[in-house]
């Protein structure tokens, strides 16, 4: 096909004939152009789709039933492809409550083949394809209309070379008999993603919450609770909000009264303007009867460095001798929540090192290590 011979989906009718005629697909590339500043969400401007006949840009500010589309999304007779798609997944979820099965995610796929970690979409089509990317409209605000030719173009291409990779990044899986390894990775990206937000666990994510006592830890616990909340109800990012900073500060110092938050030099003006007296009353109701766990870290304790090395270069050997990128195989977080779960006695959640196509590769050399 010409990729000026996209067909421009605006209206409910179009799309049900489309959908209809996506059902009939073995394949189905993806992707999403979208606009995330200020918002905790991401703001849906564009969906790109192509079976390999059609060439769809779907115009989700135009139509106003999508659930068609969505429901695509989940048949499992249809193969998804999309390319690093983590932010993709995300708006999946939040739009149509929904996430693509089965996933096939060319980025992975490449690592897994042995051509490099990270490789961005217009490497990865000129490496395989010998076309070169124009990307210019990267930066573009797809919210506003009319798009002009050059972003739709832009849109268009994210899709149409998508679909002519792929028979050449699954047979190379399949000689190397690492497609399976393909589809459990991409098949992970996926887990969690429908679920909530969780307002217990939310100061878990706050930057450096491990100095904090246990009692501090308590007041950290409300106010990251307070936040995701109201993140959540304004459609704001946590940072608009407050700040981790801020958090971490308030919950150090625990002031008593408004002129105590507002000589606090971690708040901005900004914050102290719009939620000095909000925190002082959320401040207040923190348990103190039932204080969080302690965190505990890990990279303080005594032989943490010497045992992250051994578990370190054990799968760096492995990710070259099989040429698997190592952020891949054994990142610093898998290699750590590994080291976790042995000094825990094994207990627990399976570390993610030792499952699947990993635990194929590394469970039995990694039981050798003297941790």
């Amino acid at each position: 096909m010409n990729l000026q011979d996209y067909l421009y989906v605006k209206d409910d009718a179009t799309l049900a004939q489309l959908v209809e005629q996506y059902r009939e697909a073995k394949l189905l590339v993806l992707d999403t152009e979208f606009v995330r500043t200020r918002t905790y969400y991401a703001c849906l401007g564009l969906i790109q789709a192509y079976d390999g006949k059609t060439l769809a840009l779907i115009d989700p500010l135009a139509i106003s039933d999508l659930s068609g589309f969505w429901a695509l999304l989940t048949d499992e007779k249809i193969t998804k492809l999309l390319h690093s798609c983590s932010e993709d997944l995300e708006v999946f979820a939040r739009q149509g409550q929904c996430q693509p099965k089965p996933l096939f995610d060319s980025q992975l796929a490449a690592a897994i083949a042995g051509m490099g970690h990270g490789l961005g979409y217009a490497k990865l089509v000129h490496e395989c394809l010998g076309v070169e990317l124009d990307k210019g409209e990267s930066r573009t605000d797809w919210l506003k209309r009319p798009l002009s030719e050059a972003q739709l173009s832009y849109a268009a291409n994210d899709v149409y070379y998508l679909y002519q990779l792929y028979p050449q990044l699954q047979q190379k899986l399949e000689q190397q008999g690492r497609l399976e390894w393909a589809l459990e990775e991409s098949r992970r990206m996926t887990e969690g993603r429908l679920d909530a937000p969780d307002e217990d666990t939310a100061y878990l994510r706050v930057k450096n919450a491990f100095q904090l006592s246990t009692p501090q830890l308590a007041v950290l616990k409300v106010l990251a609770a307070w936040r995701l909340r109201k993140a959540l109800a304004k459609d704001m990012a946590l940072g608009f909000v407050m700040k981790d900073h801020a958090l971490i500060g308030l919950a150090k110092r625990q002031p008593r009264g408004i002129n105590d938050v507002l000589s606090m030099k971690e708040l901005t003006d900004h914050e102290k303007r719009l939620y000095a007296k909000d925190v002082l009353k959320v401040m207040a109701k923190a348990d103190m009867s039932n204080l969080p766990e302690p965190l505990d870290v890990l990279a303080l304790k005594p032989g943490y460095k010497s045992a992250f090395k051994s578990i370190k270069q054990c799968l760096t050997e492995i990710a070259e001798s099989e040429s698997v990128p190592m952020e891949l195989l054994g990142s610093k977080r898998h290699i750590h929540e590994y080291l976790e779960w042995v000094w825990d006695g094994k207990q627990g959640p399976t570390p993610l090192v030792l499952l699947g196509w990993r635990g194929q590769l590394v469970a039995d050399k990694l039981a050798k290590l003297a941790l």
